[in-house]
């Protein structure tokens, strides 16, 4: 490769700000030195990437498709970067946590808050997945420290008690569901739903629960979050199924809330560690504040 990531943060910079002597302030370099690297860029890429103007310059056809490419790849190389933390000197201020949908949606956020106030020189890395994805990573060193929900998981993991939560149908307080205590998830399947975005660990596991009734899901609505969810119920898009605990706070929306009658709907959350491996002193740190346990590294 004939150019580097400062000919790459150059050309965004320039490509961003449209001028070429803004943009090279941007990267700490000197005008004459930015135009040079850019004509050597387009050079060893042989074709234009700029179209120089008198107050400024604008982005040929193929500048565009350098622009998108070099976004991605700097983007790609800042993921690595924040992934290779744990492994790296700096470790001991750097924790990977992984956890499933209703934890990330309801409780996290308050108590990483709290825990990050405490210490506020570690830097977190969070990511959302679907509890076996999060128990097998744990299993396989993958990462030190998940929240999962109660279920069949992995042998070579350790649950502690996080939450306790169970998923609910909720129905707009006019919905011919509404005032029933409970229902069984083969009755609701058919009825129009409204479901976190794809991607998100709770779609994932409804569908999945479909699919064993050889049943597919009329999604009519996909959103970010579950108050968005609780909102398009309560305005009659459709039904959904969610965390009980994170609909307990909405009254001012017209919504019934109805138990689902599956031994799934109970999804205590727990928190996840490797039975056979010792856990860093800021893992275990943050395992005691969690669960409220006195845990010392090593006892695991």
């Amino acid at each position: 490769m004939k150019f580097d990531l400062i000919d790459l943060r150059l050309f965004i910079a320039v490509a961003e700000q449209n001028n070429l002597t803004k943009g090279a302030e941007l990267v700490f370099l000197a005008p004459s030195s930015a135009s040079h690297r850019i004509k050597q860029l387009e050079a060893h890429l042989e074709t234009q990437l700029l179209v120089r103007e008198p107050r400024g310059v604008t982005l040929t056809k193929a500048g565009d498709i350098v622009l998108r490419h070099a976004k991605k790849a700097l983007a790609t190389l800042e993921q690595m970067q924040s992934e290779l933390y744990p492994f790296t000197d700096s470790m001991q201020t750097h924790v990977k946590l992984w956890a499933n949908t209703n934890a990330i949606h309801t409780y996290l956020p308050d108590d990483l808050g709290q825990f990050l106030e405490l210490h506020p020189h570690v830097k977190l890395i969070l990511e959302e997945h679907g509890s076996d994805e999060i128990a097998d990573a744990v299993a396989k060193g993958e990462i030190e420290i998940g929240i999962v929900a109660e279920q069949e998981l992995n042998s070579e993991v350790m649950l502690f008690p996080y939450k306790h939560d169970r998923l609910v149908l909720i129905v707009p307080s006019r919905h011919k569901l509404a005032g029933a205590e409970s229902i069984k998830f083969d009755q609701l399947v058919d009825f129009p739903f409204v479901i976190l975005n794809e991607g998100s660990a709770i779609h994932t596991f409804t569908m999945n629960k479909a699919a064993m009734l050889n049943k597919h899901l009329n999604i009519r609505a996909q959103v970010k979050s579950f108050d968005a969810v609780c909102r398009m119920v309560s305005s009659n898009v459709g039904v959904a199924i969610v965390p009980h605990d994170s609909v307990c706070h909405q009254h001012e929306l017209a919504l019934s809330i109805i138990e689902i009658d599956e031994t799934w709907s109970k999804r205590d959350l727990m928190i996840c560690v490797n039975k056979h491996k010792e856990l860093g002193s800021l893992v275990t740190e943050l395992l005691r504040y969690l669960t409220k346990q006195k845990v010392r590294p090593g006892t695991l």
